[in-house]
């Protein structure tokens, strides 16, 4: 087995007029993120963590965001369009834990169907996939309510 190991990051500003959306689950909030596509920075981490496990370099290089094909682009269409491109070597998915961290909104109630989404697109099952939001006591932009990040770290194993 060639098991690897990848992490992945992001973090967008809060916008108003924006749906916000986490792990695919559109979160009832007054604002979303701001962003070329449709701003999810918890699958923008996965979809990182996997490119890095790969060596295969990051999101802004597979979906650039002055694309106009990616504008407003669902970021679960993305992670599987990576998990099935020709490009990469063959892998099967081991695990996923990610963190979100955002002082506002609360997000445990939508945590078991961020879950199901990522597990679903990544053909694992949903106990294979951790999802934690955190806050950070008010420090921060997070802290301060501007925004959201988000990190994962995934585990592969590449097939021979």
């Amino acid at each position: 087995m060639n098991f690897r190991i990848g992490i992945g990051f992001d973090a967008h500003k809060f916008e108003k007029q924006r749906k916000l959306i986490l792990g695919g689950i559109d979160i009832p909030c007054e604002k979303g993120l701001a962003g070329h596509s449709d701003a999810d920075v918890l699958t923008h981490a996965v979809i990182d963590a996997v490119l890095g496990a790969l060596s295969a370099g990051d999101i802004g290089q597979w979906f650039p965001d002055n694309s106009p094909e990616y504008k407003d682009a669902d970021s679960l269409l993305l992670l599987k369009a990576i998990l099935h491109s020709d490009k990469l070597p063959k892998f099967s998915v081991i695990n996923v834990d990610s963190v979100i961290i955002a002082q506002t909104p609360k997000l445990s109630a939508f945590i078991p169907e961020m879950k199901k989404k990522i597990a679903d697109i990544m053909q694992i099952n949903p106990n294979c996939v951790s999802v934690k939001a955190t806050t950070t006591e008010y420090m921060g932009f997070c802290g301060r309510a501007e925004g959201i990040a988000a990190q994962a770290v995934v585990m592969l194993n590449i097939t021979p």
